[in-house]
């Protein structure tokens, strides 16, 4: 599934202290990549929230795509 992170994931000082998290929600970004990390299908991890869809639970990972290509300027 295609999914432009930006579209679901937001960094705001006032939830979470400015972790990334899914918007609309306080579940950070980093708990899902860990549900991930753990072997978890995006299934399982919907299942363990409901409230969430698979789109969102897919921009986690293409988040963590993106941080995992950015380059420092030389």
């Amino acid at each position: 599934m295609q999914v432009n992170w930006k579209n679901h994931i937001e960094s705001t000082p006032d939830i979470l202290r400015g972790k990334p998290h899914i918007k609309g929600t306080r579940v950070p970004v980093s708990l899902i990549l860990g549900y991930f990390a753990a072997g978890n299908t995006a299934d399982e991890i919907k299942a363990e929230f409901p409230d969430l869809n698979k789109e969102q639970i897919a921009a986690c990972l293409d988040y963590a795509r993106d941080l995992a290509e950015f380059e420092v300027a030389a």
